[in-house]
């Protein structure tokens, strides 16, 4: 074996070291962050049926169309209906990094560790109840705020300015019952408070022939609390 040869081999092997390395240091990292994200999610489930329960009764006595419902959609959703409004909360599968632009990345907890900065993602959305009653595919819902959850358990939650969470708090404190509970209630009043707008007379004042021919359940117009309205990152916090 000549010199050249035995460097491309030395050379493989080290890059199959590294390879190996990667792989069993990110895999346990990531699977610690999936085990602790779908803890945090099952406990989310859990404290959304409870609060349904205790809150229901209070409503007694009013238009029953006016209520609190809870849905279990599976292993990765679940649902409450406040009235004519949905909260959805749905958790992501997959683990996330943060672009280099997140101001996670400012945090000490992160820069002394950057495997903390891995999360799972618990995704909170606003439709309209009619959106789903009537079968309406093209009516939009909003991202209310989204919690992350990390290897160690700690937690940060991004959202609506209305939400008031930092992400400065990460690495401060492991979620906790108490912590989802207060996460879970100022979703709900934000969503209460986040009212279905008029769109502007220009975005509603053409339709098709087969727009009004469909039955209104299954009608291709769209309805969304801010159609036509600017509703994008201006006021997140983060």
């Amino acid at each position: 074996m000549n010199d050249s040869e035995g460097c491309s081999q030395q050379n493989l092997g080290s890059k199959s070291e590294a390879i190996m390395r990667t792989i069993k240091e990110k895999s346990v990292v990531k699977l610690a962050v999936y085990d602790n994200t779908f803890e945090a999610f099952n406990m989310l489930k859990d404290i959304l049926h409870e609060l349904v329960n205790d809150l229901n009764p209070g409503l007694q006595g009013m238009d029953h169309r006016i209520r609190m419902e809870y849905r279990d959609r599976g292993k990765f959703e679940a649902e409450v209906r406040l009235a004519s409004d949905i909260l959805l909360f749905s958790m992501h599968t997959n683990v996330f990094e943060f672009d280099r632009s997140h101001s996670v990345w400012k945090l000490a907890y992160v820069q002394e560790n950057p495997m903390n900065s891995y999360c799972g993602v618990i995704n909170m959305y606003n439709f309209l109840a009619d959106s789903f009653k009537y079968n309406r595919a093209e009516d939009l819902g909003y991202l209310v705020g989204r919690i992350f959850v990390n290897r160690e358990r700690q937690y940060f939650v991004e959202g609506k300015r209305q939400m008031g969470y930092l992400c400065s708090n990460f690495g401060q404190g492991a979620f906790t019952r108490e912590t989802l509970t207060d996460i879970i209630q100022t979703a709900m009043q934000y969503t209460l408070e986040f009212d279905l707008l008029t769109p502007p007379y220009d975005m509603v004042k053409i339709v098709t022939v087969a727009q009004m021919n469909t039955k209104v359940e299954s009608a291709k117009i769209q309805t969304g609390k801010r159609l036509g309205f600017k509703f994008n990152s201006d006021d997140v916090m983060e």
